[in-house]
């Protein structure tokens, strides 16, 4: 009969100290921590989803390849992505999902109506939203204290929109001094129209009409000939991509040429991909929008690192990237991988957060909006997009009046 030996308890001591040091297993690993990012990359916004999805991934490739979140031992980002197919109902739909699976924050959203709905849908949960693109102030002054709008809002932009055309026209002379107006019919380019048409008047310009076009647009002729027949100085369109595109090739192409086309929030005049497409159309077209600061080696880093992809370098890209940096810095501050540290971390963000590349000042949240935000002007300059204002994040002078 064969005896059974047990391990002696000096054994078994030996044993479990020669497995603590053994190289990589000094501790257990830190469970990952969830983050939802959500965008729509189906549908009409898809263009602008995939690009918020790649800042959003940039960022947490880096944050994960620099020893995760340090506060809690190294853990790791792990995505948990929602499609919100371009409509208010499919982000809702995903922040229901992402509740379910653990998600520590939610960043994202893009358009508006996603913002609005998505971040309510949060906020039944305490789980922490950051907005990145939605401008609507109404997201920001609901009181959720879930809440939390990295960028800017409508208010800012346009104000900042108005002072600096108005700054613009008078150190070159105020060669400008009638308007038209183009806008899409829907909500947003209806508002920015009626906004317009009240305060330009107060900054020295005449807005002689407005034209509202449908969206989808198949056809800008008739607009064109307006235009020509009102021969303004100034064109201020307030379009979606597609729109601009096709409205400025049809100026282009029937020879039009005000002193000056002058954009706010506008699809596609911050966009490379109208740049490099239709050069010729973009060329010289003037924005105020979301933008990355051209003057951070991290922005020029990462531009090149997407146009190595073949992609083009657009504002949603900077903006996730910068949002889901402002969750790190949170979950480091809070030092837990808790909702509501995680919330109040972010309500107590002060100027010692620099890890985005955004044109902001330090970043201090008043009722879920970043204070310091702010849009930029922007102007195709040689195939480029270039920054014109404000003179302490520019990289370029602006070119205005436009050459004959």
């Amino acid at each position: 009969m064969s005896q059974v030996f047990s391990p002696s308890r000096r054994a078994l001591l030996l044993g479990a100290a020669g497995i603590l040091a053994a190289p990589g297993l000094s501790r257990a690993q830190a469970a990952p921590v969830k983050l939802g990012i959500l965008q729509p990359v189906t549908g009409a916004l898809a263009q602008d989803g995939e690009y918020g999805r790649l800042g959003a991934e940039l960022a947490i490739n880096e944050i994960n390849s620099t020893g995760g979140i340090k506060a809690l031992g190294g853990a790791q980002i792990q995505m948990v992505f929602g499609d919100a197919r371009s409509t208010p109902e499919g982000g809702t739909a995903e922040v229901e999902r992402m509740n379910s699976e653990g998600v520590v924050a939610v960043v994202g959203g893009f358009a508006s109506p996603i913002c609005l709905a998505a971040s309510q849908a949060a906020a039944r949960y305490d789980l922490p939203y950051i907005v990145d693109v939605g401008v609507a102030d109404a997201i920001v002054t609901r009181g959720l204290r879930n809440t939390f709008r990295f960028s800017p809002g409508f208010g800012s932009v346009t104000r900042a929109a108005l002072d600096n055309l108005a700054t613009l026209n008078n150190n070159a002379g105020r060669p400008a001094r009638t308007v038209v107006v183009v806008h899409e019919d829907g909500l947003f380019g209806s508002g920015m129209a009626q906004l317009m048409q009240r305060e330009l008047p107060s900054r020295g310009f005449e807005v002689v009409e407005t034209i509202s076009h449908p969206t989808p647009a198949r056809d800008m002729s008739n607009i064109a000939l307006r235009i020509r027949s009102l021969n303004p100085d100034l064109i201020i369109p307030s379009s979606y991509y597609a729109e601009f595109v096709l409205l400025a090739r049809t100026l282009q192409q029937r020879r039009i040429r005000p002193k000056g086309i002058y954009c706010v929030l506008n699809g596609a005049a911050s966009n490379f991909r109208f740049v490099r497409e239709f050069p010729d159309a973009a060329n010289l077209v003037m924005d105020v929008n979301h933008w990355a600061d051209p003057r951070k080696p991290k922005t020029a880093e990462l531009r090149r690192a997407v146009e190595a992809q073949n992609r083009f370098w657009l504002y949603n890209t900077p903006i996730n990237y910068s949002a889901v940096m402002l969750v790190a810095d949170a979950l480091e501050r809070a030092g837990k991988a808790d909702r509501t540290a995680v919330t109040e971390a972010l309500t107590k963000t002060d100027g010692s957060f620099t890890r985005h590349i955004m044109p902001y000042g330090p970043t201090r949240f008043e009722n879920g909006q970043n204070m310091a935000a702010q849009a930029v002007n922007t102007q195709v300059q040689n195939n480029d997009i270039k920054v014109i204002f404000p003179t302490d994040f520019a990289d370029a002078q602006p070119v205005f009046p436009w050459p004959a």
